[in-house]
């Protein structure tokens, strides 16, 4: 019987009035067959009905946007206070040089420590990249490179000791870009 059910309602009912007249038990199931209502959403239907309410439900939560408080909306007529970029360093530091710079500096500021063996030793200046000094003028110091398992390229030279000159190279002293440290 559980295999007739799948070849559809007017199928069915044929089979069962057929069968109806040989077998008084086939009439019984047929009239009780006849007087139940087909569902008007079948079980997979109703699952997949009620999958995408949720669906479109979610995606309107999703983009919702609750209102800023009036104190909260900005008019182009105010100006904020210019913060140190740098506040470890007490400084701003320029667009070209990545956020990792301002510990370097705020380590070279503060005399140490230093993540590196290598931070702080001399710069030979070899390239002639920067104006010609005595050796021992330029310092060297590692600025992290988010990812990388060694120094990798970026660095931080300073000037004199204490140091009054800072550049910065991001392509291992390839180039330099000379920066300001407010004190």
């Amino acid at each position: 019987m559980g295999r007739l059910l799948y070849i559809g309602r007017r199928r069915l009912l044929h089979v069962l009035k057929v069968t109806m007249h040989a077998n008084p038990v086939a009439e019984h199931i047929t009239l009780r067959l006849i007087a139940q209502k087909e569902p008007a959403v079948s079980g997979s239907r109703l699952v997949s009905l009620l999958l995408m309410v949720l669906l479109v439900g979610t995606l309107i939560f999703w983009h919702r946007h609750t209102p800023q408080p009036p104190g909260m909306v900005a008019h182009g007529d105010m100006t904020l206070p210019t913060a140190a970029n740098c506040p470890a360093a007490n400084t701003n530091l320029p667009a070209f040089m990545p956020p990792e710079a301002c510990d370097t500096l705020a380590r070279i500021l503060h005399g140490g420590p230093f993540p590196y063996s290598q931070d702080g030793v001399v710069f030979g200046n070899y390239e002639g990249h920067l104006p010609q000094q005595p050796r021992g003028y330029y310092h060297e110091y590692t600025v992290e490179t988010p990812g990388a398992r060694n120094r990798a390229t970026r660095r931080i030279i300073t000037g004199d000791t204490p140091p009054h000159v800072f550049y910065y190279t991001g392509d291992h002293y390839q180039s330099f870009q000379p920066f300001q440290v407010s004190r």
